[in-house]
């Protein structure tokens, strides 16, 4: 070989080699800018996935929990009259010892002819809505002023039992859609259904406005214990009852009672997983009410 083709032979050396320098420089800054970079979006994805996964999960139950509306009526109908057949066929049987405990199982008939009329009665009343034979009454009212007046009549049954209830105020400019009767009747249900099943625990009462300016929520976060998501049938089964005791329905009955008639006052009734960073979330269940707001649109002329 003569000098040149050393002189080529060097230089191709000595480039190959400041190549290869150049790759591994750029190959490390790489991976230090990897591992130094946030790991914010990353934790923020699985704090998302985490509530996704949540959400499907509620959803999952309640839509487990509405489909077995006809066989909770079917339950809620049975159980008291199949009391109330057994309790007459045992005085028809003569098998009373005495007058005494014959007049007291006819008492104990009554009582579950009650829960069953009752029970009866609140199913017609939402079919006689649904058929229109019931008109609702929808009217605009303001928000703040409705949320008042049901914290005034609520508030005492969770303060006698030493249960804090809180009232957020509203946006005084939030005007509401609905028939103001039978939505009271709604949320009073469902604060009094949660002071009888809580032990311990606060509830929340609170409104705002969604992002779309069509509908309102109103919030009434609750102790999770105290929501039946998905109720089986044996839950269902009526207690014994002693004379003077109000004839009551299951929890799950007057959930499913109450978000049809939500729905035909055309809003809807759910239930969500409380959001993160905010009060006792892991204690907390979000009831959510949705309910048409007065818009422009669908504003009434004076």
């Amino acid at each position: 070989m003569n000098f040149s083709n050393w002189l080529y032979l060097g230089a191709g050396i000595g480039l190959g080699i400041g190549f290869c320098r150049l790759f591994l420089q750029s190959s490390k800054s790489a991976s230090v800018s990897v591992e130094n970079a946030p790991q914010q979006p990353e934790t923020s994805l699985l704090a998302e996935l985490e509530q996704t996964q949540l959400a499907y999960y509620q959803a999952r139950e309640m839509s487990q929990f509405q489909g077995g509306f006809l066989a909770r009526i079917g339950h809620e109908l049975r159980s008291p009259l199949g009391s109330m057949m057994g309790l007459h066929q045992l005085i028809l049987a003569d098998l009373c010892e005495n007058p005494q405990e014959e007049r007291e199982f006819i008492q104990q008939a009554y009582e579950k002819s009650l829960k069953l009329l009752k029970l009866i009665d609140e199913i017609l009343n939402v079919s006689k809505i649904e058929s229109g034979r019931n008109k609702l009454d929808i009217q605009a009212f303001q928000l703040n002023e409705f949320l008042q007046e049901v914290y005034q009549l609520t508030y005492l049954l969770a303060v006698n039992r030493n249960y804090p209830f809180i009232l957020s105020p509203s946006d005084p400019e939030i005007h509401i859609l609905t028939d103001y009767h039978w939505l009271k009747q709604v949320l009073i249900n469902l604060i009094n259904t949660t002071v009888a099943n809580m032990e311990e625990g606060n509830i929340y009462l609170s409104s705002n406005l969604q992002s779309s300016g069509n509908f309102a929520n109103i919030w009434l976060d609750v102790p999770t214990d105290t929501v039946i998501t998905n109720e089986s049938l044996d839950l269902m089964k009526s207690e014994p009852q002693t004379t003077g005791e109000n004839i009551d329905l299951s929890p799950g009955m007057k959930l499913s009672l109450n978000q049809r008639l939500v729905e035909l006052m055309g809003g809807k009734l759910e239930i969500l997983p409380f959001p993160t960073n905010q009060k006792e979330t892991s204690q907390l269940t979000r009831l959510q009410i949705s309910i048409p707001i007065e818009t422009l649109a669908n504003k009434s002329p004076h």
